[in-house]
């Protein structure tokens, strides 16, 4: 009898150690489908941030072309590669602040320019 008691009760445990499992997975599902939503709804923040870099990178390439440079010489000038250059111009990173300040002196222009056109462009494409 003894026996069957503790076999019975070897059983329950399985059967609770399985609904905490079950209920560990469907709270994880939740969690998942929560962040899910969070990130489909921010689709338009991405986007714009996307425009953001694009449009100032569009605007570093137009002062570079209007200044008659090449990438190369633009990143000798400010000690970086050519590669940071072209990334920046592709919308793939941005400058810091120090060398956006950098850009503007060599492309004599207020380094509030820079930005402002940025955000002139960002302002039109809404």
């Amino acid at each position: 009898m003894h026996f069957a008691v503790s076999k019975t009760l070897f059983a329950i445990l399985i059967v609770i150690v399985n609904l905490a499992l079950l209920a560990g997975l469907i709270y994880l599902l939740v969690l998942a489908i929560r962040a899910l939503r969070v990130y489909l709804r921010s689709k338009d923040i991405r986007e714009q941030k996307q425009e953001l870099r694009r449009t100032l990178g569009e605007i570093i390439k137009y002062h570079r072309q209007r200044c008659k440079m090449t990438q190369e010489f633009v990143a000798e000038s400010l000690g970086i590669s050519r590669q940071a250059v072209s990334k920046w111009e592709m919308g793939t990173s941005e400058p810091n602040t120090s060398n956006l300040i950098a850009l503007a002196k060599l492309f004599q222009i207020p380094a509030e320019e820079l930005l402002r056109e940025a955000a002139e462009e960002d302002k039109e494409k809404e």
